[in-house]
């Protein structure tokens, strides 16, 4: 019987994975760099985003880094319009059953803190935890160890729900049974390290 579920955030519980990336292009747009490859960036880090984008030039990569941090302040993630609205309900069953509930992400703390109290839901999340406070980014499994311990959960005990392949594997190789949420708007990710696909947030409930 499952006593918890850990939650990845963009592309699980907002639909923020579009419009990250196209937040990024806009920067680079704007500043007139034009990188050479096509990689998709669903589910990766900063740390790794930003090596792949400017992989030869460490300078130029911290330069363009920063430039894009002042322009993300300006910029900021409309969580309330991409939130998945079936958050808010979802974690009012969970929490009526008793479950625990952890957010294991890569994103900043303060993008976590922005999208739980967009969803209304701090009261009802146990453990937020980001990829920036751990030692290895996914697909390491450490972000999951981490919120498993916060939890005081077994793996054997607790449900992840993932969309990137990336985060499938993170939360697998943390020992974790894994759901993979359908992408939204058909794009091609590759879930088939996942325990089960599932086509919304609710349909969490019937594994439980």
């Amino acid at each position: 019987m499952y006593k918890g579920i850990i939650f990845d955030m963009d592309g699980v519980l907002a639909d923020s994975e579009g419009y990250y990336a196209s937040r990024r292009e806009e920067y680079l747009d704007l500043i007139g760099y034009r990188r050479q490859e096509n990689t998709d960036f669903t589910g990766s880090n900063e740390k790794a985003l930003w090596e792949t984008m400017v992989p030869d030039d460490l300078e130029l990569r911290q330069e363009l880094f920063m430039g894009y941090r002042a322009y993300r302040r300006f910029h900021p993630v409309p969580y309330r319009e991409l939130m998945d609205p079936q958050v808010g309900p979802l974690f009012r069953t969970l929490r009526e059953r008793g479950l625990k509930i952890g957010i294991a992400s890569s994103s900043a703390p303060k993008a976590i803190a922005a999208l739980v109290q967009a969803a209304e839901v701090e009261t009802l999340v146990d453990c937020r935890i980001s990829g920036e406070e751990c030692s290895a980014h996914k697909p390491a499994p450490e972000i999951y160890l981490r919120t498993l311990e916060v939890l005081g959960l077994s793996a054997d005990e607790a449900l992840a729900v993932e969309d990137s392949p990336t985060g499938i594997l993170s939360a697998k190789r943390a020992g974790l049974t894994v759901l993979a949420l359908r992408p939204r708007h058909g794009e091609s990710l590759d879930q088939s390290k996942a325990d089960v696909v599932i086509c919304q947030l609710m349909d969490v409930l019937h594994y439980l």
